[in-house]
């Protein structure tokens, strides 16, 4: 900060020097002035002298008045200019007031409106951290100086996370849910710090906050991985695979951890004894639906092997959002998916839930559920049908409700 301060300290130098500089030169005008008064009294001397003179008969009246008319045109010679240069004067005591305050109250206004907190931040983080603890030191001495920053508190969670420290950041994502409120990101990071630092038991309170995540937003990828951890801890491997699937489905396709996310599905799949990974046949209570996706002819030369495919069930009669989806693409064509309870957009909408759904094949471009460029879509059924449906995307996408 010593930088910083001695650049202020030069600024106010700069505005004190435009207060100093009238001062000092008041002092030279000080001095015409005394020359002038000086002047001023010799004249009238020299008024009386030839006055005396005139008097004692020395001077008659044409050489009094001749002696008068010298001393005046000396006068106004020796004070010539010093007129002027008194209606410029300045007054001594309010530049000198103003040289002591200008420095007081610029510190005082910047003390109360000033952002020292963010300049020391800012220096803070100038440099890049040697270690993770460094930028752990970092994080907390921000959020000590600005507690206030849910982004602070983000990241200082994420910083504990890394090092394995669960509690402190779950205390630290608990402070950025009390300032930025209760984001679905902020409540998934929140309950999976509190998994671990509760060493891996399942409480009521993690559920309610990965149910408010997920509520608020269906694709919050930090409680759909927690939600599969905890399933296959716990041996819910039918409910791992269908939490995972979920969340491979709204990865974008570089991303490093889909491949980490495969192996856990994988893992889940063997453990249930089944190699093609139905898990409708696995669990055969729960509600499923086998769906064979294809692509119409006419739009082979229409579309990218790289565009995204989502098969989705919904309510036939209720509402609109989707009760389970899959995410594939057009390379993936014709594809046959399983859509059951464990691929739930939501916890409180399953399959099983509504007796009529209808399935539904969206190719968007963009890799936007809600909207694309082509669709299929099916009659309504019984959500417990065990048929293999049959659906072909084969219609320009009306986005219908």
């Amino acid at each position: 900060m010593i930088e910083f301060w001695l650049s202020a300290g030069l600024l106010c130098l700069v505005a004190v020097s435009f207060l100093l500089i009238p001062l000092l030169r008041g002092r030279k005008v000080q001095a015409e002035e005394d020359r002038t008064a000086l002047n001023v009294t010799l004249y009238q001397e020299r008024l009386r002298d030839v006055e005396q003179q005139h008097q004692a008969g020395t001077l008659d009246a044409e050489q009094l008045q001749t002696a008068r008319d010298e001393a005046a045109r000396e006068l106004l010679a020796d004070t010539e200019g010093s007129e002027a240069r008194q209606g410029r004067r300045l007054g001594r005591a309010v530049p000198l007031v103003a040289v002591v305050l200008i420095p007081v109250l610029a510190v005082l206004l910047y003390l109360q409106w000033g952002a020292i907190d963010q300049v020391e931040q800012a220096r803070n983080f100038a440099g890049e951290p040697h270690s993770i603890e460094e930028m752990t030191t970092r994080l907390e001495q921000a959020v000590q100086n600005n507690p206030e920053s849910a982004e602070g508190w983000y990241f200082l969670g994420r910083s504990y996370m890394a090092q394995q420290r669960a509690a402190d950041a779950a205390r630290a994502f608990g402070q950025a849910v009390k300032v930025a409120g209760r984001e679905p990101e902020l409540l998934g990071q929140w309950a999976q710090a509190l998994y671990f630092a509760g060493d891996k038991q399942w409480t009521a309170q993690l559920q309610a906050l990965t149910d408010e995540a997920l509520k608020a937003d269906p694709e919050e990828v930090t409680s759909l991985g927690l939600l599969g951890i905890a399933a296959y801890e716990e041996q819910r491997f039918a409910d791992a695979i269908g939490y995972w699937e979920r969340l491979v489905a709204v990865l974008p396709e570089g991303d490093p951890s889909r491949q980490a996310i495969a192996g856990g599905i994988e893992r889940a799949r063997q453990e249930l004894g089944s190699s093609t990974g139905d898990v409708s046949a696995a669990q055969p209570q729960a509600a499923g639906l086998q769906v064979r996706v294809e692509l119409a002819p006419a739009l082979r030369n229409k579309v990218q092997p790289g565009d995204v495919v989502f098969v989705f069930a919904r309510a036939a009669s209720g509402p609109p959002m989707p009760l389970a989806a899959k995410r594939l693409t057009v390379a993936d064509l014709p594809a046959t998916v399983s859509l059951s309870d464990s691929d739930a957009m939501m916890p409180q909408l399953k399959l099983s839930a509504f007796d009529q759904v209808q399935l539904v094949a969206r190719i968007s471009r963009a890799g936007d559920a809600k909207s694309g460029e082509w669709i299929g879509q099916g009659q309504p059924l019984a959500s417990s049908t065990q048929d293999v449906q049959r659906l072909v995307i084969d219609s320009p996408d009306g986005t219908p409700p």
